[in-house]
């Protein structure tokens, strides 16, 4: 493959508009894989990034993080993986050396960059992967499936961080991709009741679908279903999955004493939250932030999905080609239904 061959790409070139392009396949270095890409997801962050909310300063870029794909071309020195072997990859690119990187909290790295948000990402036929971060993944598992690999393994850090224990109540604050698929991971680890909230009906239901026990629209009804579902007590943990004032500050309102905060949606740069600083001190509250998959969470992630932990039939229903991705980024306020919306490349 020479430098000079080129990859039909969607470069993201202003707030808004996408250009399917020819550009340069990505080049490689010696510890390097070059991926042939599948299927990518269009996640919340990249719809942040297409209105211009969230890393704007990177455009034109090609976004997309949430990929899998198969190895098409190996760094000199990658001896541990095969050509043609399917993958998904951890998409946080640290030193690999500092304190932050030792710990699995790469995103403090001050050399952290993100395929997809901070450099070029899997809108695209070819994407280049530091060999060290790609997963091997099954060929008998569907494309659909592999890509939520990365927004699972989002929800199962988050659940790490928070430590819930069997029988927590959770409340899960949106009902949207990610929210539904926080609502799959309490199930998983064990907590009841589980309490979402979200204003779209349908989102509502495909929550209850998904395992929530109970389910409002309304939000003048949500604090009393909490104490309802929680015996009068409070949750045990609030999962704020949107990025609005507004629901962080609703969260605080319905922990019980000595309840947690999930900072999980992602807000503006200027947002800011008045934490009520004698509650959460007498009442020993605590804050626990969380957002991207990072190392074994992946691994993980990946594991809960090749083996059926996850209902991956809401996820999968909305699939564009490489060539439609302006209409499939425009439309997306049009179909609440379609919990996630992929781009196919082959």
């Amino acid at each position: 493959m020479s430098a000079t061959e080129t990859m039909k790409a969607a470069v993201l070139v202003a707030p808004g508009k996408f250009e399917v392009r020819h550009v340069p396949i990505p080049a490689i270095g010696r510890d390097d894989v070059l991926v042939r890409v599948m299927q990518v997801g269009i996640c919340g962050t990249d719809i942040h990034m297409f209105h211009g909310r969230y890393a704007a300063e990177a455009l034109p870029i090609i976004p997309g993080h949430e990929f899998c794909g198969t190895v098409e071309k190996l760094g000199e020195g990658v001896s541990n993986l095969k050509v043609g072997t399917r993958v998904v990859a951890d998409i946080n690119i640290g030193c690999g050396t500092c304190y932050w990187c030792r710990r699995n909290e790469v995103l403090n790295c001050a050399e952290v960059t993100q395929i997809g948000i901070g450099r070029d990402g899997a809108f695209a036929e070819f994407v280049a992967v530091p060999a060290r971060l790609v997963i091997p993944a099954p060929s008998d598992i569907a494309p659909e499936t592999l890509a939520l690999t990365e927004p699972v393994g989002c929800v199962v850090r988050a659940a790490k961080k928070a430590q819930v224990s069997l029988g927590d109540s959770v409340v899960v604050l949106g009902a949207g991709p990610i929210g539904n698929l926080h609502v799959q991971m309490m199930r998983l680890a064990g907590a009841a009741p589980i309490v979402v909230f979200d204003l779209s009906k349908a989102r509502c239901e495909a929550a209850l679908a998904a395992g929530a026990d109970v389910a409002v629209s309304d939000p003048a009804k949500l604090k009393d279903a909490v104490l309802r579902a929680t015996d009068g007590i409070g949750a045990d943990l609030v999962i704020e999955s949107v990025g609005l004032v507004k629901l962080y500050e609703t969260a605080f309102d319905l922990i019980r004493k000595g309840g947690h905060v999930a900072f999980f949606g992602i807000a503006g740069p200027q947002d800011s939250l008045a934490v009520p600083i004698l509650q959460t001190v007498l009442q020993e509250n605590s804050l626990k932030g969380s957002v991207a998959a990072m190392g074994e969470d992946m691994r993980q992630a990946l594991k809960l999905l090749v083996n059926g932990r996850f209902d991956v039939s809401p996820f999968t229903g909305a699939i564009y080609p490489l060539a439609d991705i302006q209409q499939a980024f425009d439309s997306l306020p049009n179909r609440p239904s379609d919990l996630k919306t992929q781009i196919r490349m082959s």
